[in-house]
């Protein structure tokens, strides 16, 4: 167990942005979970609908610091990868 102040301020920050981090990748899954339920049920106005609304949460996330811009960019080009081989 932590003995300074120092080490316990870090431990409460840390604590913090755990929770913070968890939130934000839970948006994320939440937005790519959407897309995916508009992409099985067949509606691709729905699911282009909802892979904007992917790119925009995985934006932010990664302007954020919670994920690196790269992993975002991977994941939206995945996605939109997904979207096109379903329209063909």
């Amino acid at each position: 167990m932590a003995h300074t102040l120092s080490a316990k301020k870090r431990i409460r920050q840390n604590a913090k942005r755990r929770s913070r981090n968890r939130r934000r990748k839970d948006q994320i899954k939440d937005a790519v979970r959407g897309f995916e339920q508009a992409l099985t049920a067949g509606d691709h106005d729905q699911a282009a609908e909802q892979l904007q609304v992917c790119y925009r949460k995985l934006d932010q996330v990664a302007a954020k610091g919670t994920i690196h811009k790269n992993t975002a960019a991977r994941k939206k080009s995945r996605l939109a990868r997904r979207l096109s081989r379903a329209a063909s």
